[in-house]
């Protein structure tokens, strides 16, 4: 049977391409389908979650609307109940659930204040990608294995428009481009929680 990976706040899915490559059946849920009134069907293997961060994020300093936590806290709130509705399959008599791992993941910022100290905060180039966005993940995984290489770009905010994910430059907006997943890491995730 093909396991299942739930990718939710899912639009453009690069977390989860490497379990699609690897011929997993991955369900993204993303604006189309929406968070808000979806329910998992059984036996889901994993899954991973990308709520927005527009409002938890440090670089929110020049932005016309003041924050809106509870906005933000909104499609949090939604992954959460999803993950929590799979935990709670429980197959009889057993002392654990079916899925295997859950991961929520967030650049580093104000989501902390809600969620507690993550189990893991990484960088990009710690997994071999060549920049620099200090990302957050909570959750119930393993931890992926760590290849650094030495970062020679700036700060992914620092970045020109072009070195943001260049390969989807005029495909998807900056906003867009810097909500993909670091690459590298995407790849150690899936090889770490396969």
């Amino acid at each position: 049977m093909c396991k299942t990976i739930l990718h939710l706040c899912a639009d453009i899915g690069s977390d989860s391409q490497p379990y699609l490559d690897a011929g997993y059946k991955v369900i993204r849920i993303g604006k189309e389908i929406g968070v808000e009134d979806y329910h998992p069907q059984k036996n889901v293997y994993g899954i991973i979650a990308n709520p927005p961060c527009t409002q938890f994020s440090f670089a929110r300093t020049s932005a016309k609307e003041p924050r809106n936590m509870e906005e933000g806290l909104s499609l949090v709130r939604h992954c959460l109940r999803i993950i929590w509705e799979c935990q709670m399959e429980v197959p009889n008599k057993a002392k654990k659930t079916t899925l295997a791992f859950w991961m929520l993941e967030n650049p580093f910022g104000l989501l902390r204040r809600y969620l507690g100290k993550p189990p893991l905060i990484y960088q990009p180039y710690e997994y071999g990608d060549d920049y620099k966005k200090k990302t957050c993940v909570w959750g119930f995984f393993n931890k992926p294995k760590r290849r650094p290489i030495e970062c020679t770009k700036p700060k992914f905010d620092k970045l020109k428009t072009k070195e943001i994910h260049g390969e989807y430059y005029w495909k998807l907006t900056r906003q867009e481009r810097r909500s993909i997943c670091s690459p590298g890491f995407a790849k150690a995730f899936y090889e770490a929680n396969k």
